[in-house]
């Protein structure tokens, strides 16, 4: 998994590419975690990931819950149809915020 970060204005993109599983959601939650200390407007682009496990769930999670503690935004876009069908079956689409 590699990313790439994006500013634009107040917000804060991370492009996400490759697999979110046991081994990077560590890294992915890290780099959640760093963009909010610069931004309340953190958005995650998943638009070259195809994969996410339990532990990336729980790195989502995570930023969602930062995003609240802070008062700021957690946006998630361009989920492809399994990671989107994931989410379905978990009920995170219920808690995050998905476009």
């Amino acid at each position: 998994m590699t990313i790439d970060e994006v500013r634009s204005d107040e917000k804060l993109q991370l492009n996400i590419h490759g697999k979110v599983d046991a081994l990077s959601s560590n890294e992915l939650q890290n780099e959640v975690l760093k963009a909010f200390q610069k931004s309340s407007y953190v958005i995650l682009n998943f638009a070259d990931v195809n994969y996410i496990s339990s532990a990336g769930l729980r790195a989502l999670l995570i930023g969602q819950k930062t995003a609240s503690s802070k008062n700021g935004k957690f946006l998630i876009i361009n989920t492809n149809e399994a990671v989107a069908e994931i989410l379905r079956v978990t009920g995170l689409q219920k808690v995050l915020s998905i476009q």
